[in-house]
């Protein structure tokens, strides 16, 4: 990392430690100095309320300033713990296809798609999930990054940080052709496969949290079934799409994981 990044200090007493544990450390150190700062935003929205109800005559200003310091104090609380909790999967504490798996299951579930977790292409990398639904098939895969990794588009080209977005997902880019052309081969339907990138962490130089580019697209865990159901890239009977899923249960073996 640059110098000066807050994952590379210059103390002693954490060289050597991994960039997860570096920042579990120095969150747990920043504590005093988060308090301090809620503190003095709590106090901030207190004489803003007590202010605000004076100039709209409010009968109890003391009230409405406890009830704006509250919410200012409150927010910055969960916007803090938002940011602590989006390098879950990062620092290992939550396995990022398992929380994807969920959100696809739930938001999609409804509108007709289908979502087969842990499987594996013949030849080809594992994939984490393979939608299929009226619109189109997708192979999402999930990755975590640090949280001050900047995820953007130049041109044709994505980017994470200086690596190429092609190289980081090479693996899932080569799975969707072959996939697509044994699920052709099975069904007799004409399809494609379109990649998306599941991002734990990071962050997506684009509004809306996703971007293409160069064949793939990258998303928030959040974004990606929201991206899909606007998706117009098929148009998919509910024969077809049962078909499809329970061909692609039959021909794609989940990935051994050995017991531990």
């Amino acid at each position: 990392m640059p110098s000066g990044s807050i994952y590379v200090p210059k103390d002693a007493q954490v060289t050597g430690l991994s960039p997860q544990v570096m920042y579990e450390t120095f969150w747990i150190a920043g504590r005093k100095g988060r308090l301090r700062m809620r503190a003095a935003i709590g106090g901030g929205g207190f004489v803003a309320g007590n202010l605000l109800a004076l100039r709209l005559g409010v009968v109890n200003p003391f009230i409405a300033g406890v009830l704006l310091g509250g919410l200012a104090g409150g927010t910055d609380f969960l916007l803090a713990w938002r940011a602590y909790a989006a390098t879950a999967v990062w620092r290992g504490k939550r396995r990022g296809e398992v929380r994807t798996g969920r959100l696809l299951r739930r938001r999609l579930g409804r509108h007709g798609f289908r979502v087969l977790d842990g499987r594996a292409v013949p030849g080809q990398a594992s994939i984490d999930h393979l939608v299929i639904g009226p619109t189109g098939l997708w192979i999402v895969d999930n990755e975590a990054w640090s949280p001050d990794t900047l995820i953007a588009k130049y041109g044709d080209k994505l980017f994470f940080d200086e690596k190429f977005g092609t190289s980081v997902a090479k693996g899932l880019i080569g799975a969707a052709e072959p996939l697509a052309a044994l699920l052709r081969q099975e069904t007799g339907i004409e399809l494609a496969i379109a990649p998306i990138l599941a991002i734990h962490g990071g962050k997506i130089a684009v509004r809306g949290g996703v971007v293409s580019g160069e064949g793939l697209t990258v998303a928030y865990p959040r974004a990606v079934s929201r991206w899909i159901r606007v998706q117009e890239d098929m148009d998919l009977t509910d024969e077809q799409v049962e078909l499809l899923a329970r061909t692609a249960a039959r021909i794609l073996k989940r990935p051994f994981r050995p017991v531990r």
